[in-house]
């Protein structure tokens, strides 16, 4: 049994599909935080590496979830860094992020299920 490549290098429209982002917004962030430039292939097309996805997931969760400005999250990310955190928390900040989406389809599946429950308690009432 062959184990599957590992993806390396990711478009922006599948960054976007990850990270629940939209493009002019990861374009906007990479104006506004210097270590988030993606490369560009020779059709002038960004690619992502994963490193820099978890990056995004970061600053994702400092603006979103942590309510940092921009500038504060700039600083925080300055501060992971030259503590040596950065790796560590950029990889939390995905483990987050991917809990947060099952959470969200379990949700979707629960609902699923209750729509469906009440009706067949509907559907056999009226048969009674």
């Amino acid at each position: 049994m062959t184990a599957e490549p590992v993806q390396e290098f990711f478009s922006i429209g599948e960054v976007c599909q990850l990270t629940d982002l939209k493009p002019h917004v990861l374009r906007y962030w990479e104006s506004q935080f210097r270590f988030l430039h993606p490369a560009k292939n020779r059709s002038g097309n960004r690619v992502y590496q994963r490193r820099e996805i978890e990056l995004i997931l970061l600053v994702k969760h400092l603006l979103y979830t942590e309510k940092y400005t921009i500038d504060g999250a700039r600083k925080k990310i300055d501060e992971h860094r030259r503590n040596g955190e950065l790796r560590g928390e950029a990889r939390a900040a995905l483990e987050l992020e991917t809990l947060r989406g099952l959470e969200d389809e379990l949700g979707q599946v629960l609902k699923l299920l209750e729509e469906d429950g009440r009706s067949e308690r509907a559907n056999g009432d009226a048969g009674s």
